[in-house]
């Protein structure tokens, strides 16, 4: 996202009818050289074995998709929230971090704030994920 600071992490949302499928893209995906990582009931990580990619699976029209899409359109609109954001990833990311888990988790509060926010927005103009098709 343009003028967001960032890990060199690649992080790629994809929208299935299903995740729990797995046989439909997780064969595929370990073909290119990901490697699954997170089996949640909504949701499916998988990454590179260098950790510069990261794969998120949810199902088309979940919670989980509009939530994501909604925090990323949010951040392109709203300057200071995007910088507000950032910096929180910048700081955290000069510590080390035990799992992914513990640094998902330290950036919850400025997530949380964030996505409330956005939710007003979101309210007040309308606004529905583009280029995504109901399930």
């Amino acid at each position: 996202m343009a003028g967001l600071w960032a890990k060199p992490i690649v992080d790629v949302q994809v929208s299935v009818l299903d995740p729990g499928a797995e046989g439909e893209y997780v064969r595929q995906l370990e073909r290119a050289g990901y490697v699954l990582r997170v089996r949640e009931p909504a949701h499916r990580m998988l990454r590179t074995p260098e950790l510069d990619v990261h794969v998120h699976v949810c199902a088309t029209a979940s919670d989980w998709e509009r939530r994501h899409l909604l925090f990323r359109d949010w951040l392109r609109v709203d300057a200071a929230d995007r910088d507000r954001y950032a910096a929180t990833k910048r700081g955290l990311s000069e510590r080390d971090w035990p799992t992914m888990n513990d640094y998902a988790a330290a950036k919850s509060e400025v997530i949380s704030e964030v996505m409330r926010r956005a939710e007003v927005w979101a309210s007040e103009t309308g606004w529905r994920p583009s280029g995504v098709s109901s399930a």
